[in-house]
Parts: C-alpha cells; structure tokens; sequence
C-alpha cells in the first residue's frame, strides 16, 4: 500500500479538528445551524493554516447524505463525505486557480454551474490560489457570483487577498485565518507521533515547532523528513543534521560572547556555525529569533509566556538577557534585519555578517548619538554602551591599586576634630593621579573633559576649575548633569575633607560687539553654520536625517 504523508493522513476531517481556527470554524457552524449559509466565501491566510481543509469540511457539512439537511457534525462515512476526502466528489469541483485563470476555463465553469448536482444538495465550487485568475476571468466571475443559482456555493481560498478584486471580494464573505501558535503545533505533532508510535524527546517538539512558522502543514512536512531518516528517538540534533537549523547551543555561545565583549570569541563562535554548514542568512534569522526572546526575557521575566522555551532555554534566555540592555537588544534586531537583505545581495556576506556582530560586542567603543552631540557643543562624547564596560584585560592581568593621595597635614590639634582644608598646590601635583582615578570611578567621559582643565584655587572649600575660552564647551557639559557634585564627592573622599567644585571660564563673556553681531545673524546663516559643522554632517549621515529646523535656547 502507497505510502500517506502526514499532512495528507492527518487531515482534519470535521469542524472541530481543524487546528487553531475556532473563530472561524464556530461562525461556519452558526450559519448552518440557523440556515445563513452564504452563496460565497472568501478564504485568506497564509500557507498551510487550513483554508483549503476549511472549505472541504463545509463542503462535507452541506452535502452529507447521513442526514437530510446541512449539518455541523458529517459523518465522514458516507459516498459524498468520502469521495470529498480525496477529491473526486462530482458534485464539490476543486479548481487550481494557478493553472485554470484563463476567460475561457471560468466561462466554461459559468455555463455547467446552471445543471443541478448530482447526488448532493449543492454544487460547491472550490477554487484554490483564485488571485491568480486573471481580470478578465475575474470579470467573467462576477455576474453568477452575484446572482447565482440556489444549488450553487463557491469558497475561495487565496494567499494573497490583496490581488482578489474589489468587486470579487465585495460579494463573498471573508474569512481570515490566523497563524497556527507553536504551542498548538507542538500538541498536534505529539498526538501524531503518539498515534505512529515513534519515540522522541521532548525538546524536539518546541523548536520543530517553531520551524513551521505558524504553518501546520509545513510542521507535519518536517516531521515526516525527520522520520524519514529512520533515527530513533527523534532528537534536537536531528534538527541540525537532517533539517539544517542551527545547533541552539552554538547560538547562545554567540550571543554569549557579543554580550561579554569578546570579539575573537565572536569571530570564533561565527566560524564554528559556518563551519556547520550554516549560511550568514540563517545565523542572521536565528540571531533576530534568539535576540527576541533575550528582549522579552529582560522586559518580562524568565517566566513570560510570551516566549516559547523549554525549562533550559528559559534559563539560560535568563542568564544571557543580564549581559545587555533592552535598549541595545531593540537595536541588534533592527540592525540585524536590514542585514538580512544585504547579505543576500552581497558578495562578501560573511565580512559583512563579522562586521555587525564585532560592532555588537565592541559596542562601547563606537560613538552614538549623545557622543556625536558632545563632539558638536565642544565637548569629548561617551560611547554607547550595551550594559557596565568590559574590561576583557581584566581577566588577564590583576588591576593596579589607587594611587594614594596625602591628606594635607594638620597643623595643631585643635583641628584634629574636623577635616583639614586642602592644599591647592596638592592637587595641582596630584592632578595626573586624580584624572586616573576619575576614569575608573566616573568614566573616561568625566576624565576626558578634566583633562582640559586646571585647578585655579580653592575659595572657601570650594575648588575652582578652570577651563581655555576654546574649551567653553567642554566646560559646559562638565558643569551639567550633576558632573560637579559627582567630581566633589570623588575629591571629598579622596582628601578626606568638603569639597565642592566650581566650573569657570575666564573671558568667556563675549563682548558687547561680539554679542550683537551674534544676534544680528540671520536663521539662513546659523543654518549654514550648522550644515558645515562636522560634528552635525556625522549626526545627519548616521540617521539619514534631514534639519527640519534650528531652535535656539537662552
């Protein structure tokens, strides 16, 4: 006996079997219980999600001969329902839309549609993939569609509604089928296996799944290609070798080392999956999948059902979704999105594919946008950053100790009680050793911008730093965001007295002249001014962005 595929053998035979469409399977009840069947219907969705098994079903329910009118329960028995099952019922006419789209087939369809069916109550019309018929067939449709005669029904089943014209969809009734969830795929394929009795884990079901992509027909495809193979128990690895997906350990490995800041174990965990036999496309479409779920992870909990993991995967989504931020997650996916469509056009895929995921992982070493807006106000950027900095030397080398910074001595012992006032020419000595110890503990943002300084003087416990009239703009940003207080703070401790700081720029007032030929700039000037500034050329070419205006603030 011919051997059946499971998409064939398994086929829902009734109202209830179909797989994840109950609205639209009670609605198609409804109508035949009250008698409101429509003349026409139009089924939409994606591949394999169950418009054509729908349309045999309701053709079943309407012509079942087991009872003498429309029922919602066929008995599956009878000539009429067996004869639907494998499509040569004379009286249900299945129709390729791709192969008969011509005028001349859907006239020839108009002039038998007049003769009353055979054997059964209706003569029902399934006319699969029906966009591919052309306008003129369409057209030749469109008068017995409106008016057809009583024993007439005809469903339609497309994957492509756009491309069905406006007067064609005006007079069925449209049903749209939703994607099949992994979670009802995985329950049906386990049913399947339980009732071939094949032996398989448990881990495989998720992800193969997962491979259908919403599709129960393309979901019992790629098990009937795993039993093919004639391994038993059905493994996850078998995904890899008889399938092709990517080994999800590998996967996590690399994500693993874009989130330590590892490029030669990124450059390392890429070549391990390529070596696999895995294409750049492939690892992009499992690193957006992988990502997402990361993404999910960090917004929700481990425990979201909004990701579909097994009890491990969860676990380790958990462990992982700690080395980055969402914010970075939200832009690896997008990233890694437009680099789907230029790995398939390029020659060199895989330079490009080692270039975004060196740019994830060393991704505090590129400026972002806030750098680039420093870079235009004057000022030394910080980089962008997917979470706390790396230090990857760190791992090899132990970290140098603080340099110590002598308190200034206490003159007499009436002072002994409260904090020595500090030397200024202490620190103006010290200032090197300072600016070290501000890059480990305040960034190296804070410590760039310190560098352009000089300690002028301490007035009152206050230090006074001063800054050239050419690095006003430095001076700004240090003097904003609390920067003063945090650098106070650092010293008061360091010093072992108050300190507070002062930000000041000597000459940096403008002159009277100076001002007013400022304000007698027009907006046509400042904008030129901005267009030429290479700090802002860097902002509009990294965004594609354009200036929509220049706003200027006191």
């Amino acid at each position: 006996m011919p051997y059946t595929v499971l998409a064939r053998k398994y086929r829902s035979q009734t109202f209830d079997d179909v797989i994840g469409q109950d609205p639209i399977a009670q609605t198609l009840k409804n109508a035949i219980k009250t008698g409101r069947v429509a003349h026409a219907y139009l089924f939409s969705g994606t591949r394999g999600v169950g418009k054509t098994t729908m349309a045999r079903v309701l053709a079943k329910a309407l012509n079942c001969l087991a009872v003498d009118e429309p029922t919602t329960k066929p008995c599956c028995k009878c000539d009429s329902c067996a004869a639907i099952n494998v499509g040569d019922d004379i009286d249900v006419i299945e129709i390729d839309g791709a192969s008969n789209n011509r005028v001349g087939e859907i006239r020839e369809l108009r002039e038998n549609a007049i003769y009353r069916p055979a054997r059964s109550r209706f003569k029902i019309y399934i006319i699969d993939e029906v966009h591919m018929l052309t306008v003129s067939a369409f057209n030749a449709l469109l008068k017995t569609l409106e008016e057809p005669p009583s024993h007439i029904k005809f469903i339609f089943a497309t994957t492509e509604p756009n491309k069905v014209i406006a007067t064609i969809q005006s007079r069925c009734q449209r049903f749209d089928f939703s994607n099949i969830g992994p979670a009802a795929i995985a329950k049906q394929l386990k049913d399947i296996l339980a009732q071939e009795k094949i032996r398989y884990q448990e881990d495989l079901l998720l992800p193969l799944a997962k491979m259908a992509n919403g599709s129960m027909r393309d979901g019992l495809s790629l098990l009937d290609r795993l039993i093919s193979a004639g391994v038993e128990p059905l493994t996850v690895e078998l995904l890899e070798e008889f399938l092709g997906q990517p080994d999800s350990e590998k996967i996590w490995d690399l994500i693993g080392q874009i989130g330590d800041s590892d490029a030669a174990g990124t450059l390392a965990a890429t070549e391990g999956l390529i070596s696999a036999g895995i294409s750049e496309v492939q690892i992009v479409d499992s690193l957006i999948d992988y990502m997402r779920d990361l993404m999910v992870v960090k917004s929700t909990s481990p425990d979201s059902e909004l990701v579909i993991l097994t009890a491990q995967q969860r676990k380790r989504a958990g462990e992982l979704a700690e080395r980055f931020d969402v914010a970075a997650l939200v832009y690896n996916i997008s990233t890694l999105e437009k680099l789907r469509w230029a790995i398939k056009n390029s020659d060199t895929s895989r330079a490009l594919l080692e270039a975004s995921l060196l740019r994830f992982a060393l991704s505090e070493h590129f400026l972002n946008v806030d750098a680039l807006v420093a870079q235009l106000k004057g000022g030394a950027g910080t980089s962008a950053k997917k979470k706390a900095p790396v230090n990857t030397e760190s791992r090899l080398r132990p970290e140098p100790a603080e340099p110590v910074i002598p308190a200034a001595p206490v003159e007499n012992s009436d002072r002994a009680q409260s904090p020595a006032p500090c030397d200024i020419q202490l620190i103006k000595d010290k200032w090197q050793d300072i600016l070290n110890l501000v890059s480990t503990r305040l960034g190296p943002g804070t410590s760039s911008l310190l560098s352009c300084a000089v300690p002028s003087r301490i007035e009152n416990g206050t230090l006074v730093l001063e800054f050239d009239v050419s690095d006003k703009g430095k001076a700004d940003i240090c003097a904003s965001n609390g920067r003063p207080e945090q650098i106070g703070a650092f010293l008061s401790e360091k010093f072992a007295t108050s300190i507070s700081v002062r930000i000041e720029v000597p000459g940096a007032a403008k002159t009277k002249a100076e001002s007013k030929a400022e304000q007698q700039k027009t907006g046509s000037q400042r904008r030129n001014e901005l267009l030429n500034d290479p700090a802002v050329k860097a902002i509009l070419m990294g965004l594609d962005a354009t200036i929509t205006g220049v706003e200027e603030r006191q």
